[in-house]
């Protein structure tokens, strides 16, 4: 697939890429404040700011469909933290509570790291305590000693 969007047949997903100006995704940032998670807050803010609408060399939004509801959404971004574009980051990894332990979440990062495997010679990721597991099952290794960095999967050589 080389990171291809479409269909996931085995979980009745879609995934494409998004713009997160419709009310599905209104209604999945609400979902996440209220838990008290505030990257899709910070994510729709960036976009309205243009400050950040994925637009840059290596970088896209994914949008995970259930149907007309969206379930999902990952970023990939140049990271900010580091001088130049070696370094990819995850952003705004998050599934609604209805669709979590269905292995969406997977599905979305490894569709980012499929894509900045072609970009970037390493990715961040800055994890919340609880999703350090899922990072590591997905390949990923604890960085210490960085603030900006939890966890980072290095590419090939010259990473």
């Amino acid at each position: 697939m080389g990171g291809s969007t479409g269909a996931i047949p085995e979980v009745g997903y879609v995934l494409n890429r998004l713009r997160p100006t419709m009310p599905a995704f209104d209604t999945l940032k609400e979902e996440s404040r209220l838990e008290g998670y505030w990257m899709l807050v910070r994510l729709a803010d960036g976009w309205a700011s243009g400050r950040n609408k994925f637009l840059k060399r290596g970088e896209a939004l994914y949008g995970a469909w259930c149907g007309r509801e969206l379930a999902g959404v990952c970023g990939l971004n140049i990271d900010p933290y580091f001088e130049g574009r070696g370094h990819g980051r995850v952003r705004h990894l998050f599934v609604s509570a209805r669709h979590r332990r269905a292995g969406l979440g997977r599905i979305l990062a490894e569709t980012v790291v499929d894509r900045a495997r072609h970009h970037f010679a390493m990715l961040n990721t800055r994890a919340p305590q609880e999703a350090f597991g899922f990072y590591e099952r997905l390949g990923f290794q604890r960085v210490a000693g960085e603030e900006f960095v939890t966890h980072r999967m290095v590419f090939g050589k010259g990473g």
